[in-house]
């Protein structure tokens, strides 16, 4: 008998056998990401090139920057629209992303742009900061990142050693110039003639890459630091040819007598300033202080914060350069490198399945939070302001 009337639901196409789907599950969860223009130090500076943009739209991202956000850094709203990014003329916008990248921390008034539970990645500042601004951004539930915290999977803080490594040869480089300016000295040295005298406090990357650029220019160099460790490591790096020092005041009020250029590139770890004011009175007219690490607090008593429209003082005849944000001097120089390790360090969180489960799997990811959804996370940020501290591992399981 033939079976061709007998009932059946599927169609003949139905019946033929097709390759089978499996489910695909995504690793990371695609976010948007506001870059908003810098408000504040005439900052020049930014945290993604074109370039950089181009990659992570690539990758399913969706990039909101403030027309004008590179112009400092010499990049066009036109180079970054062409990359994939939709420019915005309003900075509220951009502030209202999953991720804000900033170069200086937000301002008060930025503050009240963001919505609850954004990621913050930014530089903190943290003497430059009060214990109402930390206050102000707790209000929002933001979970935030600083430059100065964010370490590797080594242990190394690599975001301050990369802008570490430009701000030492910028000091150096500038200090050229303010000395110059001051009595028509080159930094450095040339036959027949005394080379210029510098002093370097503190032997850490700053100091480390200040010490090379001082001594490419053939300028005599001495470096102070308290840490025997990092003036050891630094004496084996420049092969001997640096005399170092722990920091004596005898000896070191000596060495700023003869002093042309003074670099504070030391990390303060004390109420009382290394430098004081009556050292500073008795260096010679003319020379020149770069304090590199005044955003971290005054190594030298006589140094105060400047910005891009008026970078230096002039004290006991001394020329302070107090720039918190140096590196902003090559903007393009450092808008590169800092992109460069953005785009290094989505991309990699992009794989592991995004901020969140990072925050899980990751205890060098919990390390550069000081706050997490409103609550404060570091303890040196609670200690100094005197706020509620909360371990971030009570918080993340």
């Amino acid at each position: 008998m033939s079976n061709t009337h007998v009932f059946t639901p599927f169609s003949e196409e139905e019946l033929i056998p097709k390759e089978e789907k499996l489910e695909v599950i995504k690793k990371g969860k695609q976010f948007s990401i506001g870059v908003p223009k810098e408000t504040c130090l005439n900052e020049r500076r930014t945290c993604l090139t074109p370039d950089a943009v181009q990659v992570l739209v690539a990758h399913g991202h969706h990039i909101i920057v403030e027309s004008g956000a590179g112009e400092g850094s010499f990049f066009t709203d036109l180079q970054y629209s062409e990359s994939g990014a939709t420019i915005t003329q309003n900075p509220q916008e951009a502030f209202q992303q999953d991720l804000v990248l900033k170069i200086n921390p937000p301002t008060e008034e930025e503050i009240e742009y963001f919505k609850p539970c954004t990621y913050l990645v930014s530089a903190l500042q943290i003497n430059l900061r009060d214990q109402d601004y930390f206050k102000k951004l707790s209000e929002k539930k933001i979970n935030a990142i600083a430059f100065e915290f964010i370490i590797d999977e080594y242990k190394q803080l690599s975001l301050v050693r990369l802008i570490g490594e430009i701000a030492g040869n910028i000091s150096i480089l500038y200090a050229a110039e303010l000395l110059a300016l001051s009595n028509g000295l080159m930094l450095g040295g040339i036959t027949g003639v005394r080379p210029t005298e510098v002093v370097i406090l503190g032997a850490g990357i700053v100091g480390e890459f200040a010490t090379k650029a001082a001594l490419g220019l053939g300028a005599s160099v001495k470096v102070f630091d308290n840490s025997l460790s990092k003036l050891r490591r630094l004496h084996m790096m420049v092969d001997g040819r640096v005399p170092t020092s722990i920091i004596d005041p005898k000896e070191l009020s000596k060495s700023l007598k003869r002093a042309d250029v003074v670099i504070g590139a030391l990390s303060k770890n004390s109420l009382a300033p290394v430098v004081t004011e009556e050292m500073v009175s008795k260096m010679k007219k003319g020379s020149v202080i770069i304090d590199v690490t005044i955003d971290n607090g005054n190594i030298i008593e006589t140094s105060e914060l400047t910005d891009m429209e008026n970078p230096y003082i002039i004290k006991h005849g001394v020329i302070h350069c107090g720039l918190p944000n140096l590196t902003s001097k090559m903007p393009r120089t450092t808008t590169k490198a800092v992109s460069n390790f953005f785009l290094s360090y989505l991309l990699n969180y992009d794989e592991e399945g995004g901020f969140e489960n990072m925050l899980v799997r990751k205890n060098e990811m919990k390390q550069s939070l000081y706050m997490y959804k409103g609550r404060h996370t570091k303890k040196l940020v609670c200690d100094r302001f005197n706020l509620n501290y909360h371990d971030i591992n009570l918080l993340i399981f």
